[in-house]
């Protein structure tokens, strides 16, 4: 029972981070409700994908050091809750935004974290 264990939380966080990392990148779809021309449309896919591209970098280095992961998902997280915060007056609405981001990212983290703290042993 214990290698299975091992195995969940060896898979857990590196199949979240994927999903979140595609669960991102949806967004950068709205650049084609936009009347762009083809090279507008590939920079703002590409700015739009920035943190999309930094978290898959994260994701390929977390695959080997779970504690990376951990730090930037969760720092991730708060970077998120903090802009939320910071960058217009709170509504209540903005509670599901957070939620929606920085509840996974948060999740991946500890879970990388705790993945770390088993196999280092």
């Amino acid at each position: 029972m214990d290698n299975k264990n091992n195995k969940l939380l060896y898979w857990i966080p590196r199949i979240l981070s994927i999903i979140f990392i595609l669960f991102l990148a949806m967004f950068s779809l709205d650049v084609f409700e936009e009347n762009y021309g083809f090279w507008e449309t590939i920079l703002g896919l590409f700015i739009h994908n920035i943190p999309v591209l930094i978290l898959l970098l994260v994701l390929i280095i977390s695959w080997q050091h779970e504690w990376v992961g951990g730090l930037v998902f969760i720092l991730a997280g708060v970077a998120y809750l903090i802009l939320i915060l910071t960058n217009q007056p709170f509504q209540w609405y903005h509670l599901f935004w957070i939620l929606n981001i920085s509840g996974p990212a948060f999740l991946i983290g500890i879970l990388f974290l705790l993945g770390w703290r088993k196999f280092k042993k």
